[in-house]
């Protein structure tokens, strides 16, 4: 039986050739919006050269990247394409050129429909049950992308006890590194430029036993070989700068996803956490947090 062209190009991954696994990677995540690319504008994106991705088509089967493209309709099967009577109306009303602003739309749809296609898969599906019954969490990003890991690590503690945001303040990673529990799971948001930690974490992690989950962008040729999954995010949508607000949105959809499996009974823990905040910190428009008494002066 023919692969198709995502068995293809998961196959592909795995190859020894860097510019392989780069333009593989880079395909699967970006798949909703391969009918828009060129092998100029993919070359581009990936930084290989153009001859390169027509080599790589030809090498998985195609007899070029326009091939490719004929034939990713089919594989597609009869899923509507993500430019929709809206976009198209939006696209038609542009005054001059092309509107930079309607074609990062165009990608960021096909971006959140990746995003939701991931929740889909096998892999998901571990994740979800390691996160809601592993002793213990941890969570770590860098740069940029500490940022999503600290709000996914808060809302995870929400949830279930014993999840830690992990930082290099120590010199080290011993709280994950230097236990004998390997009982536990290591959740990594990373982009590119990426981080010397996050590769030589991620493998430490590995060798210990630590399950790891790796969520990157479509560049990172290094994850496969030291994360046990990885949800590759679309990060390009036309703009100055990177975006990673669909790191954010796998994210939520992970904090669902462990929600869901654990069950009512996070109801208890959720209220508790909330009695806590609302007494050392409190909300807009509800009472005065707690303040512990103290003993008036002798006179």
């Amino acid at each position: 039986m023919t692969k198709t062209l995502r068995e293809r190009l998961s196959d592909a991954v795995l190859s020894t050739s860097k510019a392989d696994r780069a333009l593989a990677t880079y395909m699967l995540a970006e798949f909703g919006t391969l009918p828009f690319e060129t092998a100029a504008s993919l070359a581009a994106k990936v930084k290989v050269s153009e001859p390169t991705v027509g080599r790589f088509c030809r090498a998985i089967g195609y007899d070029g990247f326009k091939d490719l493209k004929l034939n990713l309709r089919s594989d597609m099967g009869d899923q509507p394409w993500l430019i929709k009577d809206r976009l198209r109306d939006l696209q038609e009303r542009t005054l001059a050129g092309e509107d930079q602003l309607t074609r990062g739309l165009e990608l960021e749809m096909a971006a959140l429909v990746a995003v939701y296609e991931a929740a889909y898969t096998p892999e998901w599906k571990r994740v979800v049950k390691r996160l809601a019954t592993a002793p213990s969490v941890f969570v770590v990003g860098f740069q940029t992308e500490r940022g999503i890991a600290e709000v996914f690590a808060h809302q995870l503690q929400y949830l279930r006890d014993k999840v830690q945001l992990l930082d290099l303040a120590s010199g080290n990673f011993a709280d994950l590194l230097a236990t004998d529990n390997t009982d536990t799971a290591l959740v990594m948001f990373e982009a590119r430029r990426y981080s010397k930690n996050a590769p030589l974490l991620a493998a430490e992690a590995k060798a210990a036993g630590i399950p790891v989950t790796l969520i990157t962008d479509p560049y990172c040729d290094w994850g496969h070989s030291v994360a046990d999954e990885i949800f590759v995010v679309p990060t390009s949508f036309n703009l100055f700068w990177e975006s990673t607000a669909q790191m954010a949105s796998l994210a939520n959809l992970l904090v669902n996803g462990v929600f869901m499996e654990l069950g009512p009974e996070v109801e208890a823990r959720m209220n508790r956490i909330a009695q806590l905040y609302g007494k050392f910190t409190g909300h807009v428009a509800q009472t005065a947090p707690y303040k512990p008494k103290t003993k008036g002066k002798r006179s």
